[in-house]
C-alpha cells in the first residue's frame, strides 16, 4: 500500500514538473510597449487568430454600418495612430458598428470597433482618434492575451494544486479559487485602462493630434454616464454605461492627466490638430438611436416599418426598445409596460392563445377587445404580491403581448387606465406614419440667432429627456447653450 502511495505521489511530481515547465516554455514574451517580460500563453499567431475567428462573429451579433464612406474615415483616422504604434507591423482593421449602444472596444491582433452610437456624441476628429488609439493601446500592450493568460493560468494552478492536495478538489474550493482568479484579473485592469489612455495619448501626439482629446473624451463619458444614472434613477433600474474602466476615472484624474502630460512630448513643439468642423461633416447624416430593423421611437410613440405596426405609451414614460420587447416605465419605476410580439402557428382565439402558449388559466376580469378591427384578449391576474394586466392583440401573423404592473400592489388601479390606453393604441402602420418610422440622423448646422436647446427639444422627435439629450450631443451637458455662429449637432 506504501508503494502504491509512493507512486502516485511521483506520478504527482512528474505531473508537477510537467506543467510547471509548460508554464517556463510559454509564460516569456517580451512586451512590444515596455520591453519587459510578460507572463503570456498565447503566440502572436493565435493572438491574431482570436480576432480573425470573432470578426466575424461581432458583425453578426451588431452589424456593419452601411457607410462606406464613414467606414473608410475611420479606418484613415485609425490607420495613422497605428503606423505610430508600437506594433506598427500588424495590419489593424477599424470597423463603425451598427448599433446605438455607446462603446468601442477590441479583438487581440489589430480587430477594433466603435459603434455608431458613440461617434453621434464626439465632437472632433481628435476625439475619434482618441477613441481609437486607446483601443489600439489594449492591442499593442496586448491587454487581451495578458488577461487571457492569466485566466488560463489561474485554471491550471488550480489543477496542480488539485493533483497534490486532493481536498481542493471540493466544490468550495474551487468556488474559492474562481474568486480568487476573479479578483486577480480584475484587480489590474485600472491600470491596463490608465496604460491604454497613455498609449492612446501618445499615438495621438505622434500622428499629430491634440493629446488632451483623451481628456475631451473621458469628458464625454463620464457626462454619459451621469445622464445615465438619472435615467436610471427615473425608471428605478440599475445603470448600463459604456464598456467598462475607461469611463471610470474623472477627467480630472490626476494620474490621466498626467499620462497625457507625458505623450505630449512626442508633438515636438507643434500645435496637435483637432479638426472639429471636418469630423462633423462627416458624421452628417449619421443614423441616431434605434435602427429602423428594431423600430423607432418618437416622443411618446414606437414605430415598426418592417411589421408594420406603431403604439403610444404614457406621457412622460421613459420608453427602451430592446431587442426583443418594448418596455415602458413610468416616474421613479412605480409602473411598467412590456410588449412582445410571439408567431401565430395555430388559429386560436386571443383567449386560448393566454390559455396555452402563456400559461395563464387563471385570468380574471376578462374581456374580449377589438381594437380597429384588430382582435384582443385582456384580463389580470394574480401573482400574490402584484396584479398584472395580460393582453393579447392579433395582427397579421403574430399575436402582441402585453403585461403591465405597478410596483406597489395598492397602486395598480391608479395606472391600469393607462396601461389599457397604450394596448389599445396598438394599430397597423397607416401611409402617412410611414417617415416617422425612419431612423433619425444627426444634422450639422450652424447656430442662428433664434435657436436655443429648449426650442429644439420642443420639436425633437427624441423619446428619453430631449434637452438633456441635445446638451449631450454637443459637449454642453448638464446646462450650457448654444453659442450664435457655432458649428453643431440636432437630431433630425
Amino acid at each position: 500500500m506504501l508503494k502504491g502511495i509512493a507512486r502516485k505521489k511521483i506520478q504527482s511530481l512528474c505531473l508537477l514538473a510537467g506543467a510547471l515547465l509548460f508554464l517556463s516554455l510559454m509564460g516569456c514574451a517580451q512586451n512590444p510597449v515596455t520591453g519587459e517580460h510578460d507572463f503570456v500563453m498565447l503566440s502572436e499567431d493565435s493572438e491574431i487568430a482570436i480576432g480573425r475567428t470573432n470578426h466575424p462573429k461581432i458583425i453578426k451579433q451588431y452589424g456593419r454600418y452601411d457607410d462606406e464612406t464613414l467606414q473608410d474615415y475611420v479606418q484613415k483616422v485609425g490607420d495613422k495612430l497605428a503606423a505610430v504604434s508600437h506594433r506598427n507591423e500588424l495590419i489593424y482593421r477599424f470597423t463603425v458598428l451598427d448599433s446605438p449602444v455607446i462603446n468601442a472596444f477590441a479583438l487581440p491582433g489589430g480587430y477594433i470597433y466603435i459603434t455608431r452610437g458613440l461617434m453621434a456624441y464626439l465632437n472632433s476628429e481628435a476625439e475619434l482618434a482618441a477613441v481609437l488609439g486607446h483601443e489600439i493601446g489594449h492591442v499593442t500592450a496586448r491587454h487581451g492575451v495578458r488577461q487571457q493568460s492569466a485566466a488560463q493560468a489561474a485554471g491550471l494552478g488550480y489543477l496542480i494544486g488539485s493533483i497534490l492536495f486532493p481536498e481542493l478538489r471540493a466544490a468550495p474550493s474551487q468556488q474559492l479559487y474562481n474568486i480568487l482568479g476573479g479578483a486577480l484579473l480584475s484587480g489590474y485592469g485600472r491600470e491596463h485602462e490608465l496604460e491604454s489612455d497613455g498609449l492612446g495619448a501618445e499615438y495621438l501626439a505622434r500622428a499629430g493630434y491634440d493629446p488632451k482629446a483623451m481628456i475631451e473624451v473621458i469628458r464625454v463619458l463620464k457626462d454619459q454616464e451621469i445622464f445615465a444614472a438619472a435615467q436610471a434613477k427615473k425608471q428605478g433600474r440599475e445603470i448600463e454605461s459604456y464598456h467598462g474602466l475607461f469611463a471610470s476615472h474623472p477627467d480630472n484624474d490626476t494620474r490621466l492627466h498626467e499620462v497625457v502630460a507625458t505623450a505630449e512630448a512626442f508633438s515636438k513643439g507643434q500645435k496637435g490638430k483637432v479638426l472639429r468642423a471636418s469630423y462633423l461633416d462627416q458624421i452628417n447624416g449619421l443614423a441616431f438611436g434605434d435602427s429602423e430593423e428594431q423600430g423607432i421611437r418618437s416622443g411618446r410613440h414606437f414605430y415598426h416599418l418592417p411589421m408594420k405596426f406603431s403604439l403610444s405609451f404614457p406621457d412622460g414614460w421613459q420608453i427602451n426598445n430592446k431587442a426583443d420587447s418594448l418596455q415602458a416605465i413610468s416616474e421613479n419605476g412605480q409602473a411598467f409596460i412590456e410588449m412582445g410580439a410571439m408567431d401565430l402557428n395555430r388559429k386560436l382565439s386571443p383567449q386560448v392563445f393566454i390559455i396555452e402558449r402563456l400559461n395563464i388559466d387563471n385570468l380574471k376580469v376578462g374581456r374580449s377587445l377589438n381594437i380597429g378591427g384588430l382582435d384582443g384578449y385582456t384580463g389580470l391576474f394574480d401573482t400574490g404580491d402584484k396584479i398584472v394586466r395580460v393582453a393579447v392583440v392579433y395582427l397579421k401573423k403574430q399575436a402582441f403581448v402585453f403585461f403591465a404592473s405597478s410596483k406597489k400592489r395598492k397602486e395598480f388601479s391608479q395606472f391600469d387606465p393607462d396601461f389599457l390606453v397604450t394596448i389599445k393604441s396598438l394599430h397597423t402602420l397607416k401611409i402617412q406614419e410611414y417617415y416617422l418610422a425612419k431612423a433619425q440622423e444627426v444634422e450639422t448646422v450652424t447656430v442662428i440667432k433664434q435657436d436655443n436647446y429648449q426650442t429644439w427639444a420642443k420639436a425633437s422627435r427624441i423619446s428619453n429627456s430631449p434637452l438633456m439629450a441635445l446638451r449631450l450631443l454637443n459637449g454642453h451637458y448638464p446646462n450650457g447653450e448654444l453659442e450664435l455662429g457655432q458649428k453643431v449637432k440636432r437630431i433630425k
